[in-house]
């Protein structure tokens, strides 16, 4: 039996091939984070004194009858989950070789952001 070379162009390839989507999707989250930033920093200089009441105003404005404070700060919450699973699973991955402990660490990770952006989301937008 003659030995399979896997050098150069005729090696195999495995894995998941999940590399190129996690990078664009962490990419577009950072990009969302960092946008969602700068228009509390804007909110946050344009308040005219630092009260609850001004806070509370940015995140539950309006435009045209849309809560566009809470969608976009919605959308920074999901974001801000989806950034961190992604760092964390591959934290995860390459630095915890059993199985069962990734797996176990996973789905605590899951749990903890699902249950943060829900506890996140429920807190915005209740009346």
């Amino acid at each position: 039996m003659v030995p399979v070379e896997k050098i150069g162009r005729k090696r195999l390839v495995v894995g998941a091939h999940y590399g190129t989507g996690a990078f664009v999707a962490q990419r577009v989250t950072a990009i969302i984070l960092a946008v969602y930033t700068l228009v509390l920093l804007v909110g946050i200089l344009a308040m005219p004194g630092f009260t609850y009441q001004g806070w509370k105003n940015i995140f539950t404005f309006t435009c045209l009858l849309m809560p566009v404070g809470q969608i976009l700060a919605s959308l920074a919450a999901f974001s801000l989950a989806w950034h961190a699973w992604i760092g964390v699973r591959d934290i995860w991955m390459d630095y915890v070789k059993p199985v069962g402990l990734r797996l176990f660490l996973n789905v605590l990770t899951i749990l903890w952001l699902v249950g943060s952006v829900v506890y996140f989301v429920h807190i915005l937008w209740r009346n």
